[in-house]
């Protein structure tokens, strides 16, 4: 476990999987680390008590990122539960609402754009107070592989990685002068509870012929925030097996 930090960090939806497994990964690096959830408490407290047993510190925090209050809410009990302004960010929660696109109903379309686009652009907003006073902040959304490629019946999850991929790039440039990087990750097939159906005739398709794990996204954000990282901002990296190239 690395020493504490002077700040904290918010990963959202990370009450298991990739939220999960980067939750940790921040954790270990000294981070005191906001685990966001939106219905699954025992998923939370499970990760906060492993990162506490692990010697860090974490705090399970409620909050539908769709709605538009969750920002100010999910910042606010993070500052005052650690006394620190919140200079890493992870948007992480997402759902998906698959059709295709002539029968996807106005409803599905809706609920995947609020929660995987506007969700992570009213939280962005919101960091970058801190962070810009601060002169430093690290920001990481996750976005995926379809925000970069044609996966049919997923337009409405296509279009809001696509948009978040947009929204990182353009962020990024604003406050570069600033210390604040802003990048995403693109995952593809991740061996998670969301990718459970997947068939062994799409691994297919996947050059490394196989799901790729949390763990191995996790440590791409770990890098991402890390001061090593310092001069990589507006980038979007693939953790695919190669299936975007």
């Amino acid at each position: 476990m690395s020493a504490e930090r002077e700040g904290s960090a918010l990963v959202t939806g990370a009450s298991r999987g990739i939220g999960a497994a980067i939750a940790r990964a921040l954790a270990r690096d000294g981070w005191p680390v906001g685990i966001n959830y939106r219905a699954d408490i025992e998923g939370a407290e499970a990760v906060v008590s492993e990162i506490e047993r692990d010697g860090g510190r974490a705090l399970a925090l409620q909050a539908d990122v769709a709605d538009p209050g969750a920002a100010e809410q999910l910042f606010a009990a993070l500052e005052s539960a650690f006394e620190a302004p919140v200079l890493v960010l992870v948007n992480n929660a997402g759902i998906s609402r698959d059709d295709l696109t002539p029968s996807l109903g106005d409803e599905e379309w809706a609920a995947v754009i609020d929660t995987d686009l506007s969700g992570p652009f009213r939280l962005t907003r919101r960091a970058l107070k801190p962070m810009l006073r601060a002169r430093s902040g690290r920001i990481v959304n996750i976005a995926s592989v379809v925000g970069l490629r044609a996966n049919a019946g997923q337009a409405n999850y296509a279009a809001a990685k696509a948009g978040l991929i947009a929204l990182t790039k353009t962020a990024a440039i604003e406050v570069a002068r600033r210390g604040i990087t802003v990048n995403a990750v693109a995952p593809g097939w991740i061996d998670t509870d969301m990718t459970a159906g997947v068939s062994s005739e799409l691994l297919s398709a996947v050059p490394a012929r196989r799901a790729g794990t949390p763990e191995e996204v996790a440590a791409c954000v770990r890098f991402l925030v890390s001061d090593e990282a310092s001069y990589v901002t507006g980038a979007v990296l693939s953790v695919d097996g190669g299936l975007a190239a």
